[in-house]
């Protein structure tokens, strides 16, 4: 390792407690990885299953993640966050599985992500909250998953970085292999096809307030 690749890793180690985690991972240290697998597996699971719309294919990748990270320990040299370099390889993975079946999935939400698919509707829609006081968020959550599902894949991972991860552009950039101004502009394209999507019902729930 360099004198440069040393200082830059001393430097992240510092701002970055799972780059920390990860280099313990690299010499392996006993519970570093079974640590990093606790941190990210169910938000891991949850991003590829609105990328897949499956549960078990969505747990099969996420496996199959992680084996990827614990087989390039020993070469692991960190050049950014390391939940960037993970969400790198899982955007990787869900795309050539996706393209290898043939099929842009529709979104399927589970039990469970009901306030997170309204956490995205709501944001996307520049509103703090429902418009109405009445509006189920069973029903939301229902809207959500088809406006969701109307986005490609790349549109759609850009909106699931920067909502459930709260990845800025430039760390979504990375991931996806773009620039900070090409994910801006997925990021707003979407924004306006789910606005499309449920502008109608929420104007609607207005109405009915």
């Amino acid at each position: 390792m360099s004198l440069e690749d040393d200082k830059l890793e001393q430097q992240l180690i510092a701002r970055d407690p799972d780059v920390r985690l990860m280099v313990q991972v690299r010499g392996d240290v006993p519970g570093a990885f079974e640590t990093l697998l606790e941190r990210y597996q169910n938000r891991l699971v949850t991003i590829l299953y609105h990328l897949v719309g499956n549960q078990d294919e969505a747990e099969d990748l996420c496996q199959e993640v992680f084996l990827r990270v614990y087989r390039a320990r020993r070469g692991y040299r960190p050049r950014a966050k390391f939940s960037t370099w993970l969400f790198t390889i899982a955007n990787n993975l869900a795309i050539n599985h996706l393209r290898g079946k043939g099929r842009n999935p529709s979104v399927s939400l589970g039990t469970g992500t009901d306030s997170r698919a309204n956490a995205v509707g709501a944001s996307l829609l520049g509103r703090e909250g429902t418009p109405s006081s009445q509006m189920r968020q069973a029903e939301l959550a229902d809207l959500v998953k088809d406006a969701l599902g109307v986005l490609n894949e790349d549109q759609k991972m850009a909106v699931l970085l920067n909502k459930f991860e709260e990845m800025s552009y430039a760390e979504i950039a990375d991931v996806m292999s773009r620039s900070p101004a090409a994910v801006k502009s997925l990021l707003a394209r979407a924004r306006n096809q789910l606005r499309e999507q449920l502008e109608p019902y929420l104007l609607a729930g207005e109405r009915g307030s």
